[in-house]
Parts: structure tokens; C-alpha cells; sequence
């Protein structure tokens, strides 16, 4: 699947978000390393915690279907300026790997693409949680 190809499918299912308090839509086309392609809209709700982003939906409609290694994501909103994920969403994308493929778009023809580690720096991923139980462990904690 060519950039183009996701990003079309992050600008369809832009369409589908449910935004009535922010009006503002994002969509986002997950690439699994099958070949699977996984949308999500952002899905907002009266008590704005509730709320869930656009990438996240993505991924977690992924996870779910068994799929846990990705290759790309493409997000749209705002065609006007880019959208980039939120600090929540990046830090979600990245207990899969900091190497994802980030396409920021505002069309098929104007966007953006960063690693994920170009977008977190300094992430905190499952590899320091096991750094932290290995040195308990060498420490007999």
C-alpha cells in the first residue's frame, strides 16, 4: 500500500468522526505488517475523558483483531494545517515500536512523514520496564 493509498483511507473515515462538541474530525489508516489496514475516527462523548482519538481507535481496533506489529499510520484532519497525534496517542503507538511510519496529511498530495521516535523522543516504552525488573532483580528487590 502506497502513502497516498493510506492516506486516502484516513480522509474517508475522517467523514465518519462523531465530534459534536469539538467539530473537528481526524481520521487515521493503521498498516499492519500483514497488509491489513485498520481505521479509526476520533469518537467524542459529553464527558470529554471519554473521549478517544482517531489513532488510538485505530489501534486499538487492530490489537483487537490480533495484530500487533505495524509498518504506517497516516492521520488526517484539519485540511487546512497538519494534525499531528496527540502526547497520549504517541505514547500508545509506541509500546509498538518507536520505527512506526507517522504520515501527517492534509491531502493526498500535501503531507508529512516522521518515524514515531522523530515524534516522542525520549519515549518511555516496555523496554524500560524491563530494565527496572532486571536491575530489582540483580538488586534482590
Amino acid at each position: 500500500m502506497t502513502e497516498k493509498q493510506l492516506i486516502q483511507k484516513a480522509l474517508e473515515v475522517r467523514e465518519k468522526a462523531y465530534v459534536p462538541y469539538s467539530a473537528f474530525k481526524v481520521g487515521a489508516a493503521l498498516l499492519g505488517v500483514s497488509g491489513a489496514v485498520y481505521t479509526g475516527c476520533n469518537v467524542e462523548c459529553a464527558s470529554l475523558g471519554g473521549t478517544n482519538c482517531a489513532e488510538r481507535t485505530a489501534v486499538f481496533k487492530a490489537v483487537s483483531e490480533g495484530e500487533t506489529s505495524f509498518q504506517a499510520i497516516a492521520v488526517t484532519g484539519d485540511p487546512d494545517q497538519y494534525t499531528y497525534p496527540c502526547g497520549i496517542c504517541r505514547q500508545v503507538m509506541v509500546e509498538f515500536g518507536k520505527a512506526l511510519k507517522v504520515i501527517v496529511a492534509k491531502s493526498v498530495n500535501d503531507y508529512r512523514v516522521y518515524r514515531l521516535e522523530e515524534l516522542l523522543p525520549h519515549s518511555f516504552t516496555p523496554e524500560d520496564l524491563d530494565k527496572a525488573k532486571q536491575q530489582e532483580d540483580e538488586n534482590g528487590i
